[in-house]
């Protein structure tokens, strides 16, 4: 449980800042969570691993079990924490399991070239408790029984063949499944070097959330620096008719507004004039760097706290200087908002008035398309997860979707139909690879600071190459297996015929007078309790 529930929550959640953020967003208190929860895996996993091992080395010195009460409180904890842990994700993140699946597109032949090592280890006590069932079988055959006795020594004798079955089969088959399972197993990652895509573009999600506040210029600002293809961001309109940026429904947030203005915290932020939006501090709620990041300098950090909501022309500013691509949501206004059937058009001519180049800006709003087509020719248009049929009746080139459901949804049919992909949102290494061996050709990130450095995805081989491992690791751990087992029969072999001279000579001890021979008493006790010599007197 703690082994697979480690991976599953360090997969599921995609990174470890993703939990930071969902427990920060909760209690407003900021501390490496995910840390110390995938510490405490760590060590239970450690801990009940350490429990099969000595209790494997009992048995192998024929010893009895025996698990002290401290022991089975510890157990029944960790199977009820990692219980507790698992029922959270079934149930807050359902969502979020696809990500195991494609996780097992990258992890796959690493996941399997590991198995066959796990079972060369496993194959010791399965040897050893098959090999002992079969000496135990062969010793109750053997022995003389009377009639009344024999029926049921023949039953006990059913029962360990039983037991030999329910323990070997699985086993064998499960081996030999790891040894074929390549030929059903499918890995982007395991292809030819030379049919190896470019590297995907950047769009800052939001800027660079992880180097300064969210939907801020500071943060815009450094993901231009660290090389952005594209800015990312959220349009809302202010009461007065003015586009900003902001992603959530209020300003809680990422503003101060529960200082400024607590009885009104809950308002949607479209409720607002543009007066009083401009007012509110957008930096201060920054968190500490998240894991693995360095410090901010101070100059960084004093320049966070000072940040305000931006304007969507003063995004379109950093834009132009920069020659970045600028891709955005742009929020609805609410029914009573007086800019509820004109956003379409109040924002296509703040852009205009901009002055950036127009193949600069890449539309996502599915609204008025001819409208802004007819006004901006020069707009790139982007869809969602559409039809092929609809992409090609609207004259879309280019898709704006979740990673999760786009790997399930047809990667193939819109690759196949000349579809640019966007993908959102990557994060971690692994991800970042797999689309990079998908041949998707941008990804939106909060994580460009880390992904820009990755030269080569991750987990990447040839299929010549895991074929010879495949190959060469089923030979290698099938030779070390057959070993195994013969050594263990080999053993228990030798053991048995031990026991057998020291039976027979035993038997002819009791026939003797004690006078005649004398026997040392520390070989009739390795003989076991079965063999009682009768006393002198």
């Amino acid at each position: 449980w703690s082994f697979i529930l480690f991976f599953i929550w360090d997969i599921i959640l995609c990174c470890f800042n993703f939990f930071l953020l969902v427990v920060f967003l909760g209690s407003r208190i900021w501390f490496f969570w995910s840390l110390v929860l995938l510490s405490v895996l760590g060590i239970l996993a450690a801990y009940t691993t350490m429990l099969v091992v000595f209790g494997f080395l009992l048995c192998w010195e024929k010893n009895e079990l025996y698990l002290h009460w401290y022991h089975k409180i510890m157990v029944l904890i960790v199977i009820l924490f990692c219980s507790f842990l698992m029922w959270i994700l079934l149930t807050f993140w359902r969502d979020r399991w696809l990500t195991i699946g494609l996780s097992l597109q990258v992890f796959a032949p690493y996941i399997h070239l590991s198995s066959i090592s796990a079972m060369v280890l496993l194959s010791w006590p399965v040897a050893f408790y098959l090999i002992h069932l079969e000496g135990e079988a062969r010793m109750r055959r053997n022995q003389n029984t009377s009639e009344r006795r024999r029926n049921k020594w023949c039953n006990m004798l059913t029962k360990l063949r039983v037991l030999q079955v329910v323990v070997g089969l699985p086993f064998l088959l499960i081996l030999l499944c790891l040894y074929v399972v390549p030929f059903g197993t499918y890995s982007p990652c395991v292809q030819e070097k030379d049919k190896l895509a470019p590297k995907p573009d950047f769009f800052g999600h939001r800027g660079a959330p992880m180097l300064g506040p969210e939907n801020t210029i500071m943060s815009f600002e450094k993901a231009v620096e660290q090389g952005a293809h594209g800015l990312e961001s959220d349009v809302q309109i202010s009461l007065d008719e003015v586009p900003f940026l902001m992603h959530d429904y209020d300003l809680r947030r990422t503003t101060n507004i529960l200082e400024v203005m607590p009885n009104a915290s809950d308002e949607q932020s479209s409720f607002f004039y543009w007066d009083f939006l401009s007012t509110l501090n957008a930096g201060k709620w920054f968190i500490k760097p998240f894991f693995g990041m360095k410090p901010l300098s101070e100059a960084d950090r004093e320049r966070a706290r000072s940040q305000k909501i931006p304007k969507l022309s003063e995004l379109l500013q950093i834009a132009r200087k920069a020659k970045k691509m600028v891709i955005f949501d742009l929020y609805t206004p609410p029914h009573s908002h007086p800019s509820r059937s004109s956003y379409i058009r109040l924002v296509v001519s703040v852009i205009l008035d901009s002055k950036i180049e127009q193949h600069l800006i890449i539309w996502l709003p599915g609204s008025e398309r001819n409208y802004v087509r007819s006004k901006a020719p020069g707009f790139q248009h982007i869809g969602r997860l559409f039809t092929i049929e609809r992409l090609t009746k609207e004259k879309i080139t280019r898709i704006n979707v979740d990673y999760k459901n786009l790997f399930y949804d047809g990667l193939k049919e819109y690759k196949a139909a000349n579809i640019n992909i966007n993908i959102y949102l990557v994060n971690e290494p692994w991800l970042f690879s797999l689309a990079w061996c998908s041949s998707i050709h941008s990804v939106t990130t909060d994580n460009i600071q880390v992904l820009k450095e990755i030269n080569h995805p991750y987990y990447f081989m040839t299929p010549d190459f895991y074929m010879f491992m495949w190959i060469f690791l089923d030979i290698i751990s099938a030779v070390f297996i057959v070993a195994i087992f013969y050594s263990i029969w080999l053993r228990e072999s030798r053991s048995e015929k031990i026991l057998q001279g020291i039976t027979s000579y035993t038997g002819k001890v009791r026939g003797l007078a004690p006078s005649h021979l004398f026997i040392p008493t520390h070989c009739l006790q390795e003989a076991g309790p079965a063999f009682n010599v009768p006393d002198k007197n």
